[in-house]
């Protein structure tokens, strides 16, 4: 079911305007989720503000946003003089540029969505930008407001549509150079770095999300279904580990295994709880 829009405004494209709508590509709402509750009485449990100082709750007339300059030293911001620094949404997407779709770095990459025609006039204008877009191996970068911020997107075509992904700021962003600087060049001898490439090229496959498997979100599913049925509740075993001596013995069992052929396995359909809440 398609999800429903959490945004509908123009594409602006050198004057001419497509009418869009943007809808989430992923959603965790499928996965299991727990409630928080009284032991005692079975209720569930709400939160409520409470001054760190006096232990006390805060009325929601008394709670207010406020920036730490220094220890325990606030600037005080009233919801309107936070709403003044709220950029005005005119539900318009301007386009920035286009660029080649391998040419941005993929770490700027935040949340994925679906970008859908409007109306009947806007359809075909949508085709023709997808298959545009397709032909030469390029994308979009747009910024508009979306969900009170600016936001800088990529959209590229997929499938028979468009899809946009919104891109964090370079300040989100950890420099790599940073992570990596404790990395030290030294020269791999020619024989692991044969094995490294003998099982890169023997393993070599398709991305296919399918086979993905999320063993703790099943062993929930196990644990839940064993409770409501009064089963006593066993732990999953662990999955089997071989015993690995050192990295040029693990690359050369690596490199025997990689020669035989790679049989598919088949994907376990995680086992669905019973409909009720699990507390």
């Amino acid at each position: 079911m398609k999800a429903r829009a959490s945004w509908k405004g123009q594409l602006v494209l050198e004057g001419a305007e497509i009418g869009l709508s943007l809808h989430a590509a992923a959603s965790t709402s499928d996965r299991i989720m727990f409630h928080m509750l009284n032991r005692r009485t079975g209720h569930r449990l709400s939160r409520e503000f409470v001054d760190s100082g006096t232990g006390k709750p805060v009325d929601d007339a008394d709670e207010a946003k406020g920036f730490e300059i220094a220890d325990d030293e606030y600037v005080l911001l009233d919801p309107d003089e936070v709403a003044h620094a709220a950029p005005e949404n005119d539900h318009r997407l301007e386009l920035n540029a286009v660029i080649d779709a391998a040419d941005f770095d993929r770490l700027y990459l935040d949340r994925p969505y679906f970008l859908l025609p409007t109306s009947e006039e806007a359809t075909a204008d949508y085709i023709a930008l997808r298959d545009a877009l397709k032909l030469a191996g390029q994308c979009l970068l747009a910024t508009g407001v979306l969900f009170r911020r600016i936001r800088h997107l990529v959209i590229r075509p997929e499938g028979s549509g468009l899809v946009a992904a919104t891109l964090h700021f370079t300040r989100d962003i950890r420099s790599s150079e940073e992570a990596f600087e404790a990395i030290p060049e030294i020269d791999v001898s020619e024989e692991m770095l044969d094995l490294a490439s003998h099982i890169i090229h023997s393993r070599t496959g398709d991305f296919d999300p399918e086979e993905f498997d999320d063993r703790y979100e099943e062993a929930l599913a196990e644990v839940v279904k064993a409770k409501l049925a009064g089963r006593k509740i066993r732990k999953p075993p662990e999955p089997e580990r071989g015993k690995v001596v050192n990295l040029l013995e693990a690359l050369r069992e690596g490199a025997k295994l990689g020669d035989k052929p790679k049989q598919k396995r088949a994907r376990k359909k995680p086992a669905a709880p019973h409909k009720r809440k699990a507390g």
